[in-house]
């Protein structure tokens, strides 16, 4: 004999082996189809028959239901409960035969819009409203399931559809996976292999694996765009009033910058004493006179908390109407706040002459690095007869630098660390810093970088004396019990370096205090800083009762946290485009290209020209900075990778290390 029955939401036959008990208490050992050996019980039999055979009577059943009009069916069937064999006779007449019964079995069991399931083998037709609105909903999946076909070809075929161009930003960057549209992509790309970027550049939706990562970044961090509203500005009437009361400082100040900085927050000024030294000022642009916590400027500056440096662009923190009315261009006074310092004759320090001030800075030049840094030497500087600008100024400033510099570094050796050498390039050291110059050559972009080697005078004049300015901050902040955003680095390991809202050491640079205020018009933890040191400026010892953070500050802390997290995330994104910059510029010429390598650590090497890091597993074993020419091959500038393949290992070449502040920058 064999049983019908239903399994998993299937329907099966299985044969009987053996029988016990009696009515509704009879039970069977049988083998299904597949040669399984179940127990069947019969309120789980919906019919039992002894021919035709199993097999035989599946095989014509199945083919059977797919003909069935389950319309016509639904018509057949009575207004209540009914079972398997009550309602082939409605559709097939008195005499249906077991195939067909099956085949009805079949067709009932997959048509849960007609008919609901009451039991094993129980059935009831759905009421006609229900019906009607179940067939509603089948014919639009049937729409939906033809559109997806219709797309998947396309994007097959390399068009993108039409109807899709509006939000393909949106279907590749943050999709709704429920949706036909992505359900089409993602079927496209199972077809051919591909990612969804990979398909969707080869389908025109995206411009080029550049407007990829642009666009992965900024869907995620800027999913309004990038542009300041041109709503937002300093109101005049408080700028105003801001700088009404400020003194005009009696300097002339300068700033050292490349000429690609657009943001000019810094400058230096010397000014001759009575007794033979001098006075040092850091003048730093002021911003934070003119806008205020939580104010609409404070809200954006907040919500970016840095400007987005990548080559060929940027993304300010703040709107450039500001930037351009408080960096510190030459021609015009500008609101700053300064600290000052004096120096004796040989360009010793004394910290106990510092003092701060909010006043208007007169700017008088911006130098600029491409101008004078191959002019700057300890020669010119000692040469009354050179003529650049400010030489006798620089000479002064680089002899107090050297001073920070040497005291720095006595703390740097009693914290275990080696000190750092002054003012010395290594023509076979690893250069560190590179300008990314990208040009649309007669429509296709080609890509110069262009190495800069780190340590020249002008770069530890600008160092050391921000390095000073930050110090002197960390320590008036400190020194009166106001919080800021302080920099600290203790002990060892990847956490060693943090922002804390309390004062405390930074190991690595030899200082007790390090708050970050040199940068305000791009860096929301320096707006933070200066905002205390305002209050600092004109309040004095009261600072405590007016700062716009009070100690122990749960917003403060937020800041910090969140500052961080977004320096940290916009660092990673420059990196990645300037390591796409880099691929590019590895193949623009031609498919590969040899270059020289120079191993670090691990298996990981870099370019000699310019900063691109790829896996050399046959260097790992080689000792640190050992230099071998390369092949790269197979660039990918979606995965942002290539293959390497060594041609030649050279004699391992001994350089020193190179130092610097945790984040590579002194301001």
């Amino acid at each position: 004999m064999n049983l019908l029955y239903e399994e998993g939401g299937d329907i099966k036959i299985a044969t009987v082996q053996s029988a016990s008990g009696a009515g509704d208490a009879e039970s069977w050992q049988a083998t299904s189809l597949s040669g399984k050996k179940i127990k069947l019980k019969a309120k789980e039999v919906w019919l039992r028959f002894d021919k035709p055979q199993a097999q035989a009577v599946m095989d014509e059943a199945t083919v059977l239901s797919k003909d069935i009009d389950l319309q016509l069916l639904w018509d057949c069937a009575p207004e209540e409960e009914f079972g398997l064999v009550d309602v082939s006779h409605e559709y097939f007449g008195a005499q249906a035969t077991i195939p067909q019964q099956v085949s009805l079995g079949i067709a009932l069991q997959g048509a849960p819009v007609f008919f609901r399931r009451k039991g094993r083998g129980r059935f009831q037709r759905a009421p006609l409203e229900q019906l009607q609105a179940g067939l509603a909903a089948l014919e639009r999946k049937q729409k939906e399931l033809e559109q997806q076909s219709a797309w998947q070809q396309e994007l097959v075929a390399g068009r993108f559809p039409e109807t899709l161009k509006s939000s393909a930003q949106q279907l590749l960057f943050s999709p709704d996976k429920n949706t036909t549209a992505y359900k089409a992509l993602t079927a496209a790309c199972s077809e051919t292999g591909e990612s969804p970027a990979q398909l969707m550049i080869r389908c025109g939706a995206v411009d080029s694996p550049l407007a990829y990562h642009q666009g992965m970044f900024l869907k995620t961090y800027f999913p309004n765009g990038a542009a300041h509203s041109q709503s937002v500005g300093v109101d005049q009437a408080a700028y105003t009033a801001a700088i009404a009361e400020l003194p005009l400082a009696d300097v002339k100040a300068f700033s050292i910058d490349d000429s690609g900085t657009t943001e000019i927050d810094d400058a230096l000024s010397v000014t001759e004493l009575e007794d033979g030294g001098y006075r040092i000022g850091i003048h730093i642009a002021a911003p934070g006179l003119a806008i205020a916590k939580d104010d609409p400027l404070d809200q954006v500056a907040r919500a970016r908390m840095s400007t987005v440096y990548f080559p060929g662009d940027k993304i300010t923190m703040l709107p450039d109407s500001v930037i351009e009315q408080f960096s510190l261009d030459e021609g015009a006074s500008r609101p700053a706040l300064s600290i000052y310092v004096d120096i004796d004759a040989e360009g010793l320090a004394n910290r106990d002459s510092l003092q701060m001030r909010a006043e208007m800075v007169p700017m008088a030049a911006n130098l600029r690095l491409e101008d004078i840094e191959h002019l700057v030497s300890e020669e010119s500087l000692r040469d009354e007869g050179a003529t650049y600008p400010y030489r006798k100024e620089l000479a002064i400033l680089w002899m107090a630098a050297k001073h920070l510099h040497a005291a720095r570094q006595e703390k740097r050796v009693t914290n275990g660390l080696r000190a750092e050498q002054l003012g010395l390039i290594d023509p076979n050291a690893l250069a560190r810093d590179f300008h990314f110059q990208i040009q649309d050559i007669n429509g296709v972009q080609r890509v110069e970088i262009v190495p800069r080697q780190r340590g020249s005078i002008l770069d530890t004049i600008v160092a050391e004396w921000m390095i000073f300015c930050n110090s002197a901050s960390g320590q008036l902040l400190a020194d009166h019990g106001l919080p800021g955003l302080f920099r600290t680095q203790k002990g060892w390991g990847p956490l060693r370096t943090r922002m804390q809202t309390t004062p405390g050491p930074h190991e690595g640079l030899g200082l007790d205090y390090y708050a970050w205020c040199t940068s305000p018009l791009r860096r929301y933890s320096d707006l933070v800083n200066q905002w205390q040191l305002i209050a600092l400026a004109k309040h004095g010892v009261t600072a405590k009762m007016v700062a716009p953070f009070p100690p122990r500050d749960a917003a403060l802390m937020g800041i910090a946290a969140d500052f961080e997290s977004s320096y940290q995330t916009y660092g990673e994104y420059q990196d990645r485009l300037e390591k796409y910059w880099c691929l590019r510029w590895a193949t623009q010429d031609g498919e590969s290209k040899n270059v020289h390598v120079r191993h670090l650590k691990e298996g990981m090497s870099r370019l000699e020209l310019v900063p691109l890091h790829l896996p050399i597993p046959e260097l790992a074993g080689h000792p640190r900075l050992a230099r071998a020419e390369v092949v790269l091959t197979d660039v990918d500038l979606l995965q942002l990778s290539a293959a390497v393949r060594v041609l030649e290992i050279e004699t391992k070449l001994e350089m020193p290390e190179v130092s610097a502040d945790e984040d590579g920058s002194a301001a």
